[in-house]
């Protein structure tokens, strides 16, 4: 017999801890009881087993970091009993005094003393690892059912209207009795909160949209992953919070702000402040970023500096959400130019932030000094809200000049609190202004700024359509279009891009190998004329076509009528004599002749 051995005999499996004079001193590995001493004869017919007879434990290093804490603290708890384990008065004021210090019971701390005899091992006191889950029951089944089928919908019942639809589809009978035995509604509540799945809960009840912007886990490193350097554009559109008037004094409406932000530096590359949104609004913005913001400003009354915003080429990428201007054709024929055009995946405002930035600080600029002018508050939409209509004063003229103030100031006076400046933004004294910073990442050599020309920028985002060549021209949205110097073309035929202008039809470009090629309009009536007005002349001509055909179809059936009674009425002749063709036309000429002078042409 030796220390901490296992003996077995049966069912039985006792651990020897300690022997003398005859006794014994075991642990009974099968009941939860405390170690006793026993004499030797007792355990007569006891065979020594291998510790295979015991559940097989984890080495305590193959445990995870919780689990391993959890082993050691608890073997903290029992090893001051350790050393009294044979004496029970001793033991039993041991685990007294832990139960109290660690404030636990003392069945606790007994009960982790006798796993750690009976194994002998720290890794008997981690908790259980988790075993494969059993199949769920049938309760289970039908509680899954109703949350799936009544909880979990856009219907948004509560758990309480779940649980009687579940009682009604599944726990009763044909006469709707209940079933006596059925789950209660603390199981199905419980059952809930255990396999409760947050992302599930929002998305089915609310929608995947509502999810992705108002529920959605932000862990993105937002702007930051795009805009390294200057060159990262941002764009997007706002419908400003203030209703304005024309000349007149009459109502307008509320003017759209569409800018371009670069990300890396927070300036303002451009704005545009129009009733027209859309395609149109991108056009008036790429334009605005690349015109002289000293000219436009002194346009309006303002003096800045050049070095407050400068800002005359194209940011490299730009940066869209999926709004249908921006990712219809015509704007991401801006990649002509050299523009990477990226479109971020809906509803992650996060991923623009410096855009939506922007406008929320010019609203806030202007807004405090413009209430009882036509400025909205958050109420606008509530029942016996003001009506802010009626407050409307500002006309866009001067609405613009107050844009343009805020955006100066935005860009050359706001300070940038969260900007991550580098040791050599530091060492050469860049202030926090999106200007500065601008300025500085310009002779950085990762900026990426694309220098164009304007009218090749309008030239790119016209919208296109495909022409044919002809014997007619160039025709292009039926209509016919020359150069002089594409003689051979319109003999060859054949089918090519061109770009065209809504807004005028008068020229169309013929685009090649880049290379736009002007042509002029044939059909000079309607030379200045736009595309909307063409259709409606073409479709007027049409009306008026339609409209006369009745009445020429009834023309040509009296015509007929008329040439058969005419034809019918003349009585003809068998034979006709083909000889002295020359004399007879020569006295029929003569017979006709009509002297006009003569009949007409009185003497005075």
């Amino acid at each position: 017999m030796k220390n901490n051995e296992l003996l077995k005999r049966g069912e039985n499996l006792v651990r020897v801890l300690d022997f003398k004079d005859g006794q014994v001193f075991i642990v009974d590995c099968r009941k939860r009881t405390m170690p006793k001493w026993v004499s030797a004869d007792s355990l007569s017919g006891y065979i020594p087993c291998p510790a295979g007879e015991l559940d097989s434990l984890p080495d305590i290093n193959e445990l995870d970091l919780q689990s391993r804490k959890f082993a050691y603290e608890h073997f903290t708890y029992i090893a001051a009993v350790l050393p009294f384990l044979s004496d029970k008065r001793k033991r039993c004021a041991a685990i007294a005094q832990i139960s109290e210090e660690r404030g636990i019971s003392k069945q606790t701390v007994c009960h982790y003393l006798w796993l750690y005899l009976v194994w002998q091992d720290v890794s008997a006191l981690a908790p259980k690892q988790t075993t494969a889950e059993r199949p769920p029951t049938e309760d289970e089944k039908n509680i899954r059912w109703a949350l799936n089928k009544f909880f979990y919908t856009q219907s948004k019942n509560s758990l309480k209207t779940a649980y009687t639809l579940m009682l009604k589809e599944k726990y009763c009978d044909a006469e709707q009795g209940l079933f006596p035995a059925r789950p209660s509604f603390y199981q199905f509540r419980y059952y809930y909160r255990k396999h409760k799945k947050m992302q599930n809960y929002y998305i089915s009840r609310n929608g995947v949209k509502n999810y992705q912007r108002n529920n959605r886990p932000l862990l993105g490193d937002g702007i930051q992953e795009f805009a390294p350097a200057v060159g990262v554009g941002m764009l997007d559109s706002t419908v400003c919070d203030i209703y304005l008037v024309n000349e007149a004094g009459g109502l307008i409406g509320r003017p759209i702000l569409t800018a371009c932000v670069d990300a890396y530096s927070g300036l303002c590359c451009g704005y545009s402040l129009s009733w027209e949104g859309g395609v149109y609004s991108l056009r008036s913005l790429m334009i605005n970023v690349l015109s002289d913001k000293v000219e436009l400003c002194k346009k309006h009354g303002i003096a800045i500096s050049p070095e407050d915003w400068n800002c005359r080429r194209l940011p490299a990428t730009l940066v869209t959400d999926m709004g249908k201007e921006y990712a219809s054709n015509t704007f991401e024929q801006i990649a002509d130019l050299g523009v990477t055009v990226v479109n971020l995946p809906p509803y992650r405002p996060e991923l623009k932030g410096a855009v939506e930035k922007f406008f929320d600080v010019v609203q806030s600029l202007y807004k405090p000094h413009l209430k009882g002018k036509g400025v909205i508050e958050a109420d606008y939409r509530e029942r016996g809200a003001h009506d802010y209509r009626k407050d409307a004063r500002l006309t866009m003229a001067d609405f613009e000049k107050i844009i343009l103030h805020c955006i100066v100031y935005y860009n050359s006076q706001r300070i940038i609190e969260n900007f991550p400046y580098t040791e050599n933004m530091l060492a050469e004294n860049v202030k926090p202004y999106a200007s500065e910073i601008w300025n500085y990442g310009m002779k950085q050599t990762g900026a990426n700024l694309i220098a164009v020309d304007i009218d090749s920028l309008v030239l790119t985002l016209l919208p296109r359509t495909t022409g044919k060549f002809g014997r007619r021209g160039l025709v292009v949205n039926k209509l016919r279009y020359k150069n002089e110097e594409f003689t051979e073309r319109y003999l060859e035929g054949g089918v090519v891009t061109v770009a065209y202008n809504p807004e005028d039809v008068t020229k169309v470009w013929l685009l090649e190998n880049g290379v736009y090629t002007p042509f002029s309009l044939i059909e000079s009536r309607f030379d200045g004329k736009t595309m909307q007005e063409v259709e409606s002349i073409k479709g007027g001509r049409k009306a008026a076509i339609r409209a006369a055909e009745e009445e020429n179809m009834r023309a040509q059936i009296d015509l007929a009528r008329h040439i058969e009674i005419i034809a019918n009425s003349v009585s003809g002749r068998e034979d006709v004599r083909v000889k002295d063709i020359r004399d007879n036309r020569r006295r029929e000429r003569q017979k006709a002749h009509i002297d006009y002078i003569k009949e007409n042409v009185v003497d005075e």
